[in-house]
């Protein structure tokens, strides 16, 4: 079975498809497999390509067909597929129209990215017991690192998400920071140890001055005083992935 959740964007707002695909070409479990432009494009590509993906993100209004159109032809055809819609329309009855077929969420427009990620890996199905741990881990990162006020468009929100899931499966790396992560996470992105460190700073700074301190005092407050001093990156990545590890004991033992 497959390890990702392929997505399919429908939308004619070229800037945002292509901050769509930017903000998830890295990301290890969603993947995005076409963006259309309008509404003939979205529809000729679900039907003859039914197999290639398993979310659709689509707009209400489109050019040529609306959304309402292939939310009705999807469901003539018995096509079944998770289905987010975001759009900036408004109006209650096209909205309950377009809810009687089914779909699975409802997003507003301008879209926070980090809020689409957590509804995608929400809505993924059919997935293996491997598989959807990943997703689970993936939620929960998302979740938490906006909770402690760290925002999706920072370079290093990625990084930090990254460094988590690789301390998270060899706590050992942790020791060797410089030598091993960086290197690791710079390679994936495409930039170089020293960025992705300084990065990675810069974001445990905005969390430390933007995050619920509560929160902060619940994930750090053993080892450190967040009234003072704010962890280094070994400490965070260390600490959030300690709490992912109680996190899946708690769900699958």
């Amino acid at each position: 079975m497959k390890n990702s959740i392929n997505v399919l964007v429908i939308d004619n707002n070229e800037s945002l498809t292509k901050d769509i695909e930017k903000y998830f070409s890295s990301h290890e479990v969603i993947k995005v497999v076409a963006c259309k432009k309008d509404g003939e494009e979205g529809l000729s590509y679900i039907i003859n390509h039914e197999n290639e993906f398993d979310v659709i993100v689509m707009d209400l209004i489109l050019p040529r067909l609306d959304g309402l159109f292939i939310l009705s032809e999807i469901n003539k055809r018995k096509i079944q597929k998770n289905i987010i819609i975001t759009t900036n329309f408004k109006d209650e009855a096209i909205l309950e129209e377009a809810n009687n077929y089914g779909i699975d969420y409802y997003m507003l427009k301008p879209i926070n990215f980090m809020s689409l990620e957590k509804r995608i890996l929400s809505v993924g199905i059919k997935y293996n017991t491997k598989s959807a741990r990943i997703f689970e881990q993936e939620a929960y990162i998302t979740d938490l690192l906006h909770n402690l006020g760290i925002p999706s468009h920072i370079r290093g929100y990625q990084y930090i998400k990254e460094g988590i899931l690789i301390v998270y499966r060899n706590n050992n790396v942790i020791s060797y920071i410089t030598k091993d992560v960086y290197p690791e996470i710079a390679k994936k992105f495409h930039t170089t140890p020293t960025r992705v460190e300084r990065a990675i700073r810069h974001a445990i700074e905005v969390s430390w001055t933007r995050g619920d301190i509560n929160l902060m005092e619940d994930i750090f407050g053993n080892s450190i005083n967040v009234n003072r001093d704010k962890p280094t990156n070994s400490e965070y990545l260390t600490t959030i992935a300690d709490r992912l590890k109680v996190q899946n004991n708690l769900i699958y033992n």
